[in-house]
């Protein structure tokens, strides 16, 4: 069995770009499969109020985003979107490139809340 990880990376030309991880859920039981136990650097809660909208910025470390109330949507540079809402994840990973100064018209991705309900997001360090 498999959780599937969706992922916001920094893909070669130093683009964020959306793709997909599988984590083995090859611990537990038949009743509760677990994966590996995972590493973290500790975990932040935050509310964004209805309204709310990001600039573009690249994630300051990898860090799992889990939307609790509301909705999250993210936007590429290349104008894709994804919205994500409560109990749906992503692990953000699109960091600024080694060497890179930040261009906000090449690196990155934003986002703003989506609708009348404000959000409220877990940040769990990668």
């Amino acid at each position: 069995m498999k959780f599937k990880k969706i992922t916001l990376f920094t893909n070669s030309k130093g683009f964020a770009e959306f793709g997909e991880q599988s984590v083995e859920l090859d611990q537990g039981s038949e009743q509760a499969r677990l994966s590996a136990l995972m590493q973290s650097g500790g975990y932040q809660l935050r509310q964004s109020p209805v309204g709310f909208r990001s600039e573009f910025h690249v994630s300051p470390h990898p860090q799992w985003v889990f939307i609790l109330a509301g909705q999250m949507q993210i936007f590429l540079q290349d104008g894709s979107s994804k919205i994500f809402s409560p109990g749906e994840h992503f692990y953000s990973n699109d960091l600024l490139p080694p060497g890179a100064t930040f261009d906000p018209t090449i690196h990155g991705h934003w986002s703003r809340q989506v609708g009348d309900v404000p959000l409220v997001t877990l940040f769990v360090r990668g």
